[in-house]
């Protein structure tokens, strides 16, 4: 329900609008208050016009006898409101969700972005998104599943101090690996990616216990599920984890065969055993371990646990240099990015499990505080282990991580990485994916102590890093006094970033409570009013402080040239995005694969749902759904970059044409006596949106292109154009409006100026001629200028503008006939205007003239561009010649300080509770000879923890 754990982490739908969307809405805005300020103007001089008419004509007064000036003046003002009304780009909004519609369609039909092996194309869920794709300046990525295949594969493994698996593998040959043994009599579609004849004759010979306790132990202690499908026994694991573990131990000889309720069944070298399981104590994200309490066919007694490093080496005897080279291993696995978990048992005796079996039940019955009694018996019965071993499990980065992540950087565009994993593995995955770099600065939280600032205030109020305060003292933010945050002197500018050495900042979860004040950066506690006034009285600032340690971990953040957040929940990963977009005012991009990633991908400006293992729910909450990773450069820096390019200019030609062809009528006015009598033909006014002018900007907004889409991945450098709003704001809103006013001046007056009196070899001086001219001289303008300004011609593209000419010719041959005139004199008024003017040898050279005047300056302003722009080409050209190509990148040895203190991302990623399920026979079906299970126990189940 909506109570759930999933439910409440998903965060709230939210309406999701461009930043050129939120600007059309105030430029429209604009548009209808300086057009009423026009209407305005114009029906003020009306009435004074008015006025003045009639004392110098008396002789007409009979003609305004029932109307004052003032009235003339608001009839006036409402005929300009609907006259100039055609200026509202109405119709803009429909052609915009066109070309968003079909932009939509090209990612959709992307043959680059369609992943073959599953059969999964990428797909635009959300139609009015495309030009933002082409504004990102932060992704916000997941790890597992995201960046990695959420495929686990154990590769490797310490038991009893020897390392397996890591050397001379590659060269086994044969049926040695795995699933091929004797006793393996089971057919199992997954392969085991582990080869190593040392292990597998150890495992046969059967003669050390160590290793023998430790393959049962990977055979024992899960919640796997099995089902039996012809020969094949089909595992449904709640992790990837698990069911790698489980694979593992069958394929070296012991094999799950099935379980019940109280019972575990499994094949040891081909020996059926059947162990009773006397208590399961579950994993939680506190305890960080699981374990299974049996009593074996002898009628022994023995916990097998497992879980993380941490929890393990504290809870196992000191005996002997195993457990040293143990933590060797640990390190040595940690830098291969490679998953562990320490495997421990212990035998417990007979009298020991009476009493704590009969408390396990008491507390298992009780009706307050019942787990926080279960978690105390089981740290009593997990404690003077014997460790085991280590198991490693690899979780592989997708195909083409490093080399998306490289592209991305290179297009200005930082990529923050926020997962469930610990910090060691989270650090290897940005080694391995090249989104940390050796020259590097890493920034880790264990170099970072925390301060109290606000000495009025208690220590529990409030409290937050030194580095925040080092950074800020580096930007010359705090007062050199070294008052605190609180006294007043922190600047609310944005702090320049150091760009003298490269940095990375790796923090945790924890830390992150403490600077968002434990996650509540969007509500205002009533703690935090007391915490307000006392910053008041110590130094009068006016800003909560809260706010700005906020905006000073954003900052230090945000200057960093990348950031890996770890042991994050849903909720904090959702809070991190608002943060920048909050204090930053930056286009955010989340990405993920699982259900603890939707509250993310709501919150940032775009969401891309991976389709990986862990179900559709991050999907279903997208704006845009892929299959790798890999293709978000396909999607940003050709589709984002090729879709902000068009929308702009769409817009830039939209208000061109529309200034440029319509503000004649507002000229007209100061020569017709301010009367609204129209300049054009009604018809003109109204398919001149519709049919004369729209189909070339539907082409420019569906087709343009500015470089070819390997180009656009070659010069990733180019997408930095969208980041800065360089093609669309204010500015060039301003400029095209200028541009349309003098093309509207120039096409108007100069008409005007060859028709003062009356125009070539035939008396065309008329009313209708005149507008005529100006309507074509307008028009052809505005054609030649999509034609100057559309850089990649395309059969369509020609055949839109050959359009647009040949429907003009077209309705004004068929509105200003003769016939229709007949039929409808009121509705076709302009008979024969076109035939009369057009075919006039001087009206066409005062049309030509027209265009001329029009086009000269655009090209020299585009001459000059040209110019000036190709040496900046140019010299990216060169630069991206004489760059050196990155160094491959190692899965070890990248970690260039020691700061390894304890290794790497623990294995588990299911949630609690299914050790409940199993023992109250609630997931369990039972048979004669297996025990089968239809739950819905598989591997695409993942938690907060798993990312």
């Amino acid at each position: 329900g909506f109570d759930s754990k999933i439910m409440r982490n998903c965060g709230k739908i939210k309406w999701k609008k461009t930043k050129l969307d939120r600007m059309m809405d105030k430029l429209v805005i604009i548009i209808f208050l300086v057009l009423l300020v026009t209407s305005l103007c114009l029906a003020v001089a009306s009435g004074f016009w008015a006025k003045t008419f009639q004392e110098k004509h008396s002789y007409l007064s009979a003609l305004y006898k029932h109307t004052t000036p003032a009235q003339q003046a608001f009839f006036n003002f409402w005929g300009f409101t609907i006259l100039l009304s055609i200026i509202i780009p109405m119709s803009m909004y429909i052609t915009f969700e066109f070309i968003y519609l079909v932009n939509s369609f090209f990612i959709n039909w992307d043959l680059e972005m369609y992943y073959a092996d599953k059969d999964i194309p990428a797909k635009a869920r959300s139609t009015s998104l495309n030009d933002q794709l082409g504004q990102i300046e932060y992704i916000f990525s997941d790890k597992t599943g995201t960046l990695t295949q959420n495929v686990m594969s154990f590769k490797k493994c310490c038991i009893n101090g020897t390392i397996y698996g890591n050397f001379g593998w590659m060269h086994i040959c044969g049926d040695s690996g795995g699933s091929g043994l004797s006793w393996s009599h089971q057919g199992e579609k997954k392969k085991l990616d582990f080869h190593d004849t040392t292990l597998l004759e150890a495992a046969q010979r059967d003669n050390d216990p160590v290793l023998r306790e430790f393959l049962r132990l990977m055979a024992l202690c899960h919640t796997v599920m099995v089902e039996e499908k012809g020969d094949q026994l089909v595992y449904q694991a709640a992790s990837p984890d698990e069911e790698a573990l489980v694979l593992a131990a069958r394929s070296l000889g012991y094999v799950f065969l099935s379980r019940t309720q109280d019972t575990i069944t499994t094949s040891e070298l081909g020996v059926k055993r059947i162990y009773k399981v006397l208590a399961m104590l579950d994993f939680n994200s506190d305890r960080k371990r699981m374990s299974v309490l049996v009593r074996d066919p002898q009628g022994r007694i023995r916990l097998y646990t497992k879980g993380a490093d941490t929890v393990i080496l504290e809870r196992v005897q000191r005996q002997g240099p195993h457990e040293t080279s143990t933590e060797m291993a640990l390190d040595r696995f940690a830098e291969e990015t490679l998953r562990t978990l320490c495997l421990a048992s212990k035998e417990v005796g007979e009298v020991e499990y009476r009493v704590w079996s009969r408390r396990h039940h008491e507390a298992s019955v009780l009706l307050q505080d019942r787990a926080q009694e279960l978690d105390k018996l089981y740290e009593e019965m997990e404690q003077n282990l014997q460790l085991l071993g280590v198991t490693a499990i690899e979780d592989k980065l997708q195909d083409g991580v490093p080399e998306t992540i490289q592209l991305l950087k290179l297009g200005n565009i930082k990529v923050w990485v926020l997962t469930g994993d610990k910090q060691e593995t989270a650090m290897n995955i940005g080694y391995a994916c090249k989104l940390l770099t050796d020259d590097m600065e890493i920034l880790e939280e264990k170099e970072i102590r925390l301060g109290v600032y606000c000495h009025q205030l208690s220590s529990n109020l409030f409290s937050h890093s030194e580095i925040l305060e080092a950074y800020w003292e580096s930007n010359n933010n705090l007062s050199a006094s070294g008052e605190p945050l609180c006294s007043g002197h922190l600047s609310q500018q944005h702090p320049e970033p150091s760009h003298q050495k490269k940095r990375a900042l790796i923090i945790s979860g924890d830390f992150l409570d403490k600077i968002l004040h434990k996650g509540e950066v969007l509500k205002e506690e009533k703690r935090q009013l007391w915490r307000k006034l006392a910053c008041f009285r110590a130094g009068g600032k006016k800003k909560p402080q809260n706010s700005l340690v906020e905006k000073a971990f954003v900052d230090l953040a945000t200057s960093c040239q990348a950031v890996i957040c770890c042991r994050v929940t849903p909720k904090q990963k959702a809070l991190i995005v608002q943060l920048v977009k909050k204090h930053k005012r930056a286009i955010t991009l989340a990405i993920g694969d699982g259900a603890n990633d939707v509250n993310m991908i709501k919150t940032a400006d775009i969401g891309v749902g991976i389709s990986g293992l862990e179900g559709m729910q991050a999907v279903q909450c997208s704006d845009y759904a892929l299959a790798q990773f890999s293709y978000l450069q396909r999607l940003l820096l050709v589709h984002g970059r090729w879709g902000y390019l068009r929308i702009c200019k769409f817009l830039r030609y939209f208000f061109y044409k529309t200034f440029a062809g319509l503000l004649a009528q507002v000229w007209f006015a100061f020569h017709s006596g301010f009367t609204a009598q129209p300049l054009f033909e009604g018809w003109f006014l109204a398919l001149y949106n519709i049919f004369y002018t729209a189909y070339p900007v539907v082409s420019v907004g569906l087709l343009e292109q500015d470089v070819s889409a390997k180009k656009s991945l070659e010069f990733p450098e180019l997408y930095v154009v969208g980041q800065r709003d360089e093609l669309f704001n204010y500015r060039v809103f301003s400029i095209t409006f200028l541009h349309g006013l003098t093309t509207s001046l120039s096409s108007f007056y100069i008409a005007l100026w060859a028709f003062q009196d009356h125009v070539g070899s035939r008396t065309v001086g008329d009313y209708e001629s005149f507008a005529v001219t100006v309507a074509t001289s307008a028009l052809l303008s505005v054609l030649m200028e999509i034609i100057l300004d559309t850089k990649f011609w395309t059969v369509f593209s020609f055949l839109m503008v050959s359009a647009s000419l040949l429907l003009f010719c077209l309705f004004s041959f068929l509105t200003q006939s003769f016939d229709a005139f007949r039929i409808a004199p009121v509705i076709f008024h302009f008979p024969g205007a076109s035939r009369n003017a057009l075919t006039d040898p001087y009206v066409l050279l005062v049309v030509l003239l027209s265009l001329v005047v029009n086009t000269i300056p655009s090209l020299t302003i585009r001459l000059y561009s040209s110019i000036m722009g190709k040496t900046t080409i140019q010299q990216k050209i060169h630069l991206k010649a004489r760059r050196q190509p990155e160094p491959s990148v190692e899965l070890r040895a990248h970690i260039p300080r020691g700061s390894f203190h304890r290794r790497s991302s623990y294995a588990f990623s299911h949630q609690q509770g299914y050790a409940g399920l199993i023992t109250r026979g609630d997931s369990l079906r039972t048979k004669v000879t297996r025990a089968t299970t239809p739950h819905p126990l598989h591997p695409g189940t993942s938690s907060a923890l798993s990312s």
